[in-house]
């Protein structure tokens, strides 16, 4: 676990225990670390890893699976390539890291059974607006910025979205989702076999990943992915050039990369996109290079300026894409845990605050910037709390949680419902699921991203697909 990220450590050992395991199978060289029987091996193990300096883009990457292109050169061409293409469908997937108590989010404040089932945890019905398509639920006051965006028409909410015979470990969990399937032998992600059918061999940019290592759900077969671990990261290097000419060399890139592209010739125009596109760039992301001693620039406005790297992860997603960098499935995990098995009230306010209105933030960023139509962000956790509180203030392990798709082009409306707690509890207890997240990635898959769902989530023909796109 990296010293930046204070809050993911976490009293649940299986989710610590999970977490150790995927970052230690994202590393080369060291070999697949033991798995205990009956849990699955983490999706993208045995993935060959490449650090890539992308010169043109400023990118220090880390490329995974990049088959026959070693040369750098031929991913930054292919980066320049894809980015002079048409514009395509964009689909970020937001993590919420340890199972995030859906009953907290969207309370049942009208469930008569609610405040028998939490005594101490139970929100009063005037606490948080109303969830208009079902009265029953309330929004937790910290989700408010979703609510906004769910009246607007840009949220598309699933109460209870999950998966028969659940599986209350994190670990399992949270692979059936990364992996689009209730199978436990798959090592390729859903949206990596998406980019293995659809996707380029020479742009690693076309999946990914905010993160320290390689999220496996952008786990590949046969295309490069990327990841890269903060937007600090980010820098614009020309070799051999520093100082005054440095600062020439930029204002001539747009007039050269003019001429180029107006030549006629198709080598000298490939190469004017390459000096339009890299001072485009530049420009875009100075706002995140520190001057030489001095701190990282602050947010964009409306992003909470917290101490961990989700809101920046956030915020350098948007101005990515405004640099017109040719991404088309992107990942990215909150650092706050929900994994509340004590003491849940300050753990999950405290990171519910900041996962809502980061990503409020970052859809009002989109829309600033006129690339809100392009772009849909599904919202997820491995599964939901149970219903009863535990003697510790918190709650414990669950089946069905909820789910969000974001967007100017998102339904917005109601998928699945609440199933109630009188009659919407399976054996165990637990939240029945009234939506079956791998429908969600079909309906993704078909009406967002323009792919058949069939080719890449098992026994996808079987699968209800809910309407998620206007």
């Amino acid at each position: 676990m990296s010293p930046r990220s204070p809050h993911r450590a976490c009293a649940c050992q299986d989710f610590n225990r999970a977490e150790l395991l995927r970052h230690a199978a994202a590393q080369p060289g060291r070999g697949l670390p033991s798995i205990e029987p009956g849990m699955p091996t983490p999706a993208g193990t045995g993935l060959s890893r490449r650090g890539f300096l992308l010169a043109s883009a400023g990118l220090a990457l880390s490329v995974y699976g990049a088959g026959r292109l070693l040369d750098p050169a031929s991913f930054e061409e292919g980066i320049a390539r894809a980015a002079a293409g048409p514009t395509q469908p964009v689909l970020v997937s937001v993590y919420l890291q340890g199972g995030i108590d859906s009953m907290s989010v969207l309370y049942p404040a009208g469930d008569p059974l609610y405040a028998s089932y939490r005594p101490m945890l139970a929100l009063p019905d005037t606490a948080g607006p109303v969830f208009t398509e079902d009265p029953r639920l309330h929004w937790h006051p910290l989700a408010a910025p979703l609510a906004q965006l769910h009246a607007e028409g840009k949220v598309s909410v699933l109460p209870a979205v999950g998966y028969a015979d659940p599986d209350q470990s994190h670990f399992t969990s949270r692979h059936f989702w990364e992996v689009g399937a209730t199978q436990a032998e798959l090592l390729t992600g859903w949206m990596g076999r998406y980019l293995d059918l659809a996707g380029a061999p020479d742009n690693p940019l076309q999946g990914l990943c905010l993160d320290e290592a390689l999220q496996p759900s952008l786990a590949t077969a046969r295309m490069p992915v990327a990841t890269i671990d903060s937007p600090s990261s980010y820098s614009f290097y020309a070799r051999g050039v520093w100082g005054p000419p440095q600062s020439i060399m930029y204002d001539y890139f747009d007039a050269l990369g003019q001429v180029g592209t107006r030549s006629g010739d198709a080598a000298m125009a490939q190469s004017g996109q390459a000096a339009l596109m890299s001072n485009t760039l530049r420009r875009q992301l100075m706002p995140f290079q520190p001057a030489s001693g001095e701190a990282a620039p602050g947010l964009p406005a409306g992003y909470p300026g917290a101490g961990d790297q989700f809101p920046a992860r956030m915020a350098a997603i948007a101005q990515m894409l405004a640099a017109g960098l040719p991404m088309r499935c992107v990942s990215v995990s909150t650092e706050s845990v929900f994994d509340t098995h004590d003491s849940q009230v300050a753990a999950l306010n405290t990171g519910l605050a900041e996962a809502a209105q980061t990503l409020y933030a970052f859809q009002r960023d989109l829309e600033a910037r006129g690339l809100a139509d392009n772009v849909l962000t599904l919202v997820w956790s491995e599964f939901g709390r149970r219903p009863q509180e535990n003697g510790s203030g918190g709650t414990d392990h669950g089946a069905a949680g909820c789910a969000f798709v974001m967007g100017t082009r998102a339904a917005g409306t109601m998928i699945g419902e609440w199933p109630g707690l009188a009659g919407g509890l399976d054996a165990l207890g637990n939240v029945r699921a009234t939506a079956d997240f791998r429908g969600l990635y079909c309906s993704l898959l078909e009406q967002w991203l323009g792919h058949e769902a069939a080719p890449v989530i098992p026994g996808a023909a079987g699968l209800a697909r809910p309407q998620v796109v206007r």
